[in-house]
């Protein structure tokens, strides 16, 4: 397909010489053949006008769990995709959080085969133990040749601190990252939320930021030891923005990340028991996410995520006790961290990234293959349920502020824009 892109306002910090014009953009089979003041309708082209259009390149979310296979009532992966496309994502990384879970060459195949025909790309993870049960690593020389970017028990704590040694000793053989999820079992216990005043006072069992801050140093001793590459996923706590920063300084070869929610919401939310807000890691303090909104901006933080995770409605509606943990993001991502953040500084935290799991970043530029974001960073509304796009409904935000709403993306020479 051929698109003509008119007026779009550019966000292309690494190319200075368009960066805030605006231009119009022709894209002929998925390459951005010209970016002029004014290009005139070719034949055959399909013309984009839109209120305050802006573009950047595609974002990329390093967290999105759908449910296919096994979970398909909360999300297949074509509806997925389609959801991740008209929030604004051009790039997703795949949790293994399915039934059967991802640990080998096959899995990670049958993983990339159901994504083909989608506008979004799809990079899965592979589980990092067999069956995610910490007790044997799975095939990850395997996975990694059949496309997987990394290696995870989506979040479950690797309480075996010998396999993680291993892990990070083997995978630096082909380049591999690993992936830990900071909790320490022993401490968090049958704990459901942040401990702290507010679970006291609600008398909701609490998980202290201990427990985070005790698996991230133990697992950057480990990494100091052993050398290799570590991911630590959706950091909460002040204490573990702190342990992040002086493993960078020593040189440590560790990124993390943070969920958006995490940062613009506390435990003051779970006053009113919304099993929405049941989400791990828990929603902390006010001095948390402040800790959390510092050490992104310094880049302590490496990235955000929507760390998207749709429950059908059994698992949502019932005692908050008993609910199922995690929220529904990416329909949310881009208005609720615009709302907190000013638009260049959005769209870099939602653009960054790809290097990290061996993907190209894009680029806007004459000659380059189109992966591209269409927005208009200047709406405002009420997040509501007519926003959601998902199947599942578990969406954190609801009723929130949003500012800024999205149009769809190009990618693969094709174009998604929402109805």
């Amino acid at each position: 397909m051929n698109i003509l892109l008119k007026s779009a306002k550019i966000s292309a910090p690494s190319n200075p010489s368009i960066h805030q014009k605006k231009r119009d953009i022709l894209i002929k089979n998925g390459t951005i053949e010209k970016i002029a003041m004014n290009i005139a309708l070719p034949g055959n082209t399909k013309e984009i006008e839109l209120d305050n259009l802006h573009i950047s390149i595609g974002w990329f979310d390093t967290s999105v769990s759908y449910g296919e296979p096994g979970y398909e009532e909360r999300e297949t992966i074509s509806d997925g995709l389609k959801v991740a496309a008209k929030s604004g994502f051009t790039d997703i990384l795949l949790n293994p959080n399915t039934n059967p879970l991802p640990d080998s060459g096959s899995d990670i195949i049958f993983l990339k085969d159901r994504a083909n025909g989608s506008t979004t790309n799809l990079h899965p993870i592979g589980a990092l133990t067999v069956n995610s049960e910490c007790k044997a690593l799975a095939e990850l020389y395997d996975m990694q040749t059949m496309g997987a970017v990394g290696f995870y028990d989506y979040k479950k704590a690797l309480s075996n601190s010998n396999l993680l040694k291993i892990a990070l000793l083997y995978t630096q053989n082909f380049n591999g990252l690993v992936f830990s999820y900071p909790e320490d079992v022993a401490i968090s216990g049958k704990g459901i939320v942040n401990e702290g005043e507010v679970s006291t006072r609600l008398g909701l069992k609490g998980i202290p930021a201990l427990s985070e801050e005790l698996q991230i140093a133990r697992d950057l001793f480990i990494l100091g030891y052993t050398g290799g590459k570590l991911h630590i996923p959706t950091i909460s706590s002040a204490g573990a923005v702190k342990l992040i920063a002086d493993a960078k300084k020593k040189g440590l070869d560790v990124t993390t990340s943070v969920s958006i929610h995490n940062l613009c919401l506390t435990d003051s939310e779970l006053e009113t028991f919304d099993t929405n807000y049941k989400v791990k890691p828990p929603l902390r303090t006010k001095k948390d996410s402040n800790a959390l909104l510092k050490g992104l901006q310094n880049g302590t933080i490496d990235f955000v995520t929507s760390d998207h995770r749709p429950m059908d409605i059994e698992e949502k509606r019932m005692e908050f006790d008993n609910a199922q943990y995690g929220s529904i993001g990416l329909e949310s991502a881009f208005g609720a961290l615009h709302n907190l953040l000013g638009l260049d500084e959005t769209i870099s935290l939602l653009s960054k990234g790809r290097e990290r799991f061996g993907i190209p970043t894009p680029t806007i530029e004459q000659g380059a293959i189109a992966n591209l974001t269409l927005f208009n960073p200047n709406s405002t509304y009420s997040f509501k349920e007519e926003h959601i796009l998902s199947k599942s409904k578990n969406a954190i935000f609801l009723d929130q502020e949003m500012k800024g709403s999205v149009y769809g993306i190009i990618n693969k020479g094709k174009i998604h824009l929402n109805d």
